[in-house]
């Protein structure tokens, strides 16, 4: 993570906050069934430690979890320290500052010991360049998580390209919301940046069980974004 964490600075953590909501038609609904569907797998209640990574910007994933959970615990990691400052604002200004704790780096610096209930990571894996540096996140989730625990992931897939029609009706959301047509290309374009997505869903499938994840289910889609639902694998 820590070249997509160059994307992230001052400039672009300071838009993040209504433009992610531009950039995927269906943000609240999205971080809402994903919440959903961590509770239903886990089942309600208890003390459960949940690892979010790449929780900077919004801490959408812990804000959305606690309205079910009001019990549950929270780890966030993120590369980006303006994102992470964001994500500590927003923490505070939702009472929620002392149910998470909030680390700079990645899963590789990020020291400590313990096995957690289950993972959360959105919006990351897409900017990470290449197979191997996809492969090597979730794996490092992987070691971090318990057997048959489960991690929630979503995340743009399909080669930009490769869907046109997509791409296009990308751009006119932002015109939607008002943008005109220099801003789109200049929005699409940030968007667009170093950013390696996927193929398909079956290479979503295929990074998670080469990662140690089975039985992976979609639960959201997009456009381009997609959200699942996977498994650790029993050891």
């Amino acid at each position: 993570m820590d070249q997509s964490a160059k994307k992230f600075d001052s400039s672009r953590a300071t838009e993040y906050e209504s433009q992610s909501r531009i950039a995927l038609a269906g943000y609240e609904a999205c971080h809402e069934l994903a919440a959903c569907i961590l509770a239903a797998a886990l089942g309600t209640g208890g003390t459960r430690r949940i690892l979010v990574v790449g929780v900077g910007g919004t801490a959408q994933e812990v804000v959305a979890v606690s309205r079910l959970e009001p019990t549950w615990r929270f780890i966030g990691v993120d590369p980006s320290e303006p994102m992470l400052a964001l994500a500590g604002d927003r923490l505070k200004a939702q009472g929620l500052n002392d149910r998470a704790e909030l680390h700079l780096g990645t899963l590789d610096t990020f020291i400590g010991g313990e096995t957690f209930d289950a993972a959360m990571m959105l919006g990351v894996l897409h900017h990470l360049p290449g197979d191997d540096a996809k492969s090597g996140i979730l794996e490092a989730i992987a070691d971090r998580i318990a057997p048959n625990a489960p991690l929630i992931l979503a995340g743009n897939r399909y080669a930009y390209a490769s869907k046109p029609l997509l791409l296009a009706a990308w751009g006119e959301r932002w015109r939607m919301h008002g943008a005109t047509s220099e801003e789109v290309k200049a929005k699409l374009g940030k968007i667009l940046q170093g950013a390696d997505p996927p193929h398909s869903q079956e290479a979503v499938f295929e990074l998670l069980d080469g990662a140690g994840f089975e039985r992976a289910e979609s639960f959201f889609s997009s456009l381009f974004w997609g959200a699942w639902i996977a498994w650790r694998k029993p050891q």
